[in-house]
């Protein structure tokens, strides 16, 4: 899975007829994440805050590449998911959280690819979000019978005030995890 996204160029003065500046994101920061639930019972998180990496040869099976804190790295930040380990995890859910820049994914410009072993790329455009989401759930991946099913969630998330995105999607898809602050 790849997130990419596009900080907008500053243009001096005024943009279009109503006189209204031009909004630049230029302290924009997303991070792309995944819960895990291995068939041993053993969950956790694999994303930039608090340094969880995650690893490809060992649990949790799923490495997240690098932190891009500024939208300009032109390979973005890369999840993937060791499928020699597939009958390994009972299910992730990969979402993407705004750290910093933005209070909604609404005309951010981000995209998320998935690109599965087998079958066409897919895309989800986080910039169709209606509501005042920084956090966004995209897709479920369940083990089905030996076969790692992958569902589109496209899901945006409101968190309550004081309470983490990682905590709310936590919630939202009962994973039941303890949560503690963490640093970038």
């Amino acid at each position: 899975m790849n997130l990419n996204w596009e900080v907008r160029k500053q243009f001096s003065g005024w943009a279009g007829k109503l006189g209204r500046p031009v909004a630049t994101h230029s302290d924009l920061d997303l991070d792309l994440c995944a819960l895990f639930e291995l068939t041993d019972g053993r969950k956790g998180v694999v994303q930039a805050l608090g340094n969880a990496f995650g690893a490809l040869h060992q649990p949790p099976f799923i490495h997240l590449d690098g932190d891009d804190r500024t939208g300009a790295v032109s390979s973005g930040e890369n999840l993937t998911v060791n499928l020699d380990h597939k009958h390994q995890f009972r299910r992730i859910l990969v979402f993407v959280t705004i750290y910093e820049g933005a209070r909604s994914f609404a005309d951010l410009h981000a995209t998320v690819t998935l690109r599965p072993q087998h079958g066409a790329p897919i895309d989800f455009s986080l910039d169709e979000c209606t509501v005042p989401s920084t956090v966004c759930a995209l897709a479920l991946i369940t083990n089905t019978s030996g076969d790692l099913v992958v569902q589109r969630e496209a899901r945006y998330l409101v968190p309550q005030r004081g309470v983490s995105p990682q905590r709310t999607v936590d919630h939202a898809y009962g994973w039941g995890m303890n949560w503690t602050p963490g640093r970038k």
